[in-house]
């Protein structure tokens, strides 16, 4: 599968689909030396409230769930929900493009996968550097 991107409950077309997943995949595997395989699913808020009630028992709307499924030496599989609802309005709120908080939010689930956690303000610190950073590199690798 690699990576592969689906739709929940609502219709949504994501851009340069192929280089968007080559892009994920090889820098996962510069990240982790693993191989990645990785079902995004976009969906409404309340797509993914009912997934964050049923599952994490949070009752509040999110911009994103990653579900890791398998994780060994050689490889990670997971599954990744991400609200466009949520995305669009925080990209209002912090006055950045939609395509510029999608890209944030979709490495932000993979940054997890390879073992950043965003728990305190020094790790919340160290993800935001880290989306960034990816999102130069993809901005620079899509070119």
């Amino acid at each position: 599968m690699a990576v592969s991107f689906h739709n929940a409950d609502i219709t949504f077309r994501l851009a340069d689909r192929a280089l968007l997943k080559k892009f994920i995949a090889d820098s996962f595997l510069k990240e982790t030396g693993k191989k990645l395989s990785v079902g995004y699913v976009f969906c409404s808020d309340e797509y993914l409230l009912r997934i964050n009630q049923d599952f994490l028992k949070h009752d509040y709307y999110t911009d994103i769930i990653t579900f890791p499924l398998v994780d060994t030496d050689k490889k990670t599989e997971a599954e990744i929900y991400i609200s466009t609802d949520r995305v669009n309005d925080n990209a209002s709120k912090l006055k950045v493009s939609a395509d510029h908080e999608l890209l944030r939010v979709i490495f932000h689930g993979v940054l997890h996968l390879a073992g950043y956690p965003d728990k305190t303000k020094e790790q919340k610190e160290i993800m935001r550097k880290k989306e960034e950073s990816w999102i130069r590199a993809y901005r620079k690798f899509s070119v």
